[in-house]
């Protein structure tokens, strides 16, 4: 095996691919979903910040995963270097800032803890727990993605 064969495991049109970005979409919509359903996120910026990234993942992922579905059905990976530099260029930004909003959160989420629950009632900070959990999860993902990408457009 060559290596542009192993590089192609996880970039753009392939299998691999494909499950990067179903599970980015899948994370960052139960983020999404945990942080901003039936609690008031937007009293902190760090959640407001959180979504907004969310946001911005999930159509990334969902027509990034459309290409790679395209692309194993079809049987063609996509390798056109231009193309490869633009996922890898927005995964790489949306990777650090999926980091920041999830970090971030995180630590909002410990200082809120740190008053023992008075300014986070039990239930809400548990949903604010798995919403950076989920963040998290999403930038592992779309990080892994990012380097495949980047080993792929160096290797070809």
């Amino acid at each position: 095996m060559d290596r542009g064969e192993r590089a192609g495991a996880g970039a753009v049109g392939s299998a691999g691919s494909l499950g990067l970005r179903v599970g980015q979409a899948v994370f960052s919509s139960a983020a999404l979903m945990f942080m901003s359903v039936g609690v008031e996120f937007f009293s902190y910026t760090a959640f407001c910040f959180l979504v907004t990234i969310m946001g911005l993942v999930i159509p990334w992922s969902c027509a990034l995963a459309i290409i790679d579905v395209y692309s194993v059905l079809v049987g063609h990976p996509l390798r056109m270097p231009g193309v490869v530099a633009i996922v890898v260029v927005g995964d790489w930004v949306l990777s650090i800032l999926s980091l920041a909003a999830a970090s971030s959160s995180a630590a909002v989420i410990d200082v809120l803890l740190e008053f023992h629950g008075s300014q986070c009632p039990p239930r809400l900070c548990e949903r604010y727990q798995l919403s950076a959990m989920m963040a998290f999860l999403s930038w592992l993902l779309t990080a892994a993605s990012s380097l495949f990408n980047l080993w792929c457009l160096a290797s070809g």
